[in-house]
């Protein structure tokens, strides 16, 4: 069972260091690390290539999602997974137990918790939405329960991401992967541990702003509009009652 792990960078000399390093320690062999740089101009590409583990490939392209979409196209592990320059794998281990999840039958996607940690690797916080039990498409109607860093695709249901989002591509491509997923008749694995250490960083209001409009039409898409518009309604209210 191989896996294919891509990471996309722009620029990103001061994080992909220990996202490089995270991979490389993995103990499970079988794993296939691509690198889809935008061009970068700094030593982001030259960082890469001193690892004869990662497969780098650098040409200008038309932003994060464009880059996933080609980093997809090269992937060639039965299972698929995005790791962001910065973020880490959760331990040496990891990769191995979400394969043992992986080899339990026709699995569509395996899925696990994630940690928030600081530029020096420290445990901050747990992600606020924590994955169920039990993922379905429909689950996300609650929010963006798992973290794109903890979510691993099988590649017979990995969908291409829509261009058309700018900033919540991910969103859409998780619930159309599930959603294929479930029409294949393939089952959700849930590993009961952290998968992935997420950098913490900080998105700009603008940036944060137009990403929640874009995952109101998401769900609206997925869900119908009259429930999303309930579904936010319900959103609200809960932020209301914990002040």
């Amino acid at each position: 069972m191989k896996v294919s792990i891509i990471t996309v960078t722009y620029n990103a000399e001061a994080t992909l260091e220990r996202t490089l390093q995270s991979v490389a320690a993995q103990t499970y062999p079988d794993i296939e690390h691509l690198v889809i740089d935008g061009a970068s101009s700094d030593r982001t590409v030259e960082m890469a290539r001193q690892y004869p583990h990662a497969i780098v490939y650098s040409e200008p392209d038309k932003g994060l999602y464009d880059a996933m979409n080609k980093g997809m196209q090269r992937a060639t592990g039965d299972f698929l997974c995005f790791l962001n320059a910065g973020d880490k794998l959760h331990d040496r281990e990891t990769v191995e137990h979400i394969v043992k999840e992986m080899e339990r039958g026709e699995t569509g996607v395996v899925y696990g918790d994630t940690h928030i940690v600081d530029e020096e690797g420290h445990f901050l916080r747990k992600r606020r939405l924590c994955p169920p039990e039990q993922l379905t498409w429909h689950s996300f109607k609650e929010g963006m329960l798992v973290c794109h860093q903890a979510f691993y695709v099988n590649r017979k249901i990995a969908q291409p991401y829509d261009l058309s989002y700018r900033f919540s591509a991910d969103f859409d491509w998780c619930i159309r992967c599930m959603k294929e997923g479930e029409k294949q008749g393939m089952k959700n694995r849930y590993v009961h541990e952290p998968l992935a250490d997420y950098l913490n960083e900080g998105m700009t209001t603008a940036n944060h702003k137009a990403s929640l409009k874009e995952r109101f039409r998401i769900m609206a898409k997925h869900y119908g509009l009259l429930p999303t518009i309930i579904q936010h309604i319900w959103f609200i209210f809960r932020v209301l009652v914990k002040k």
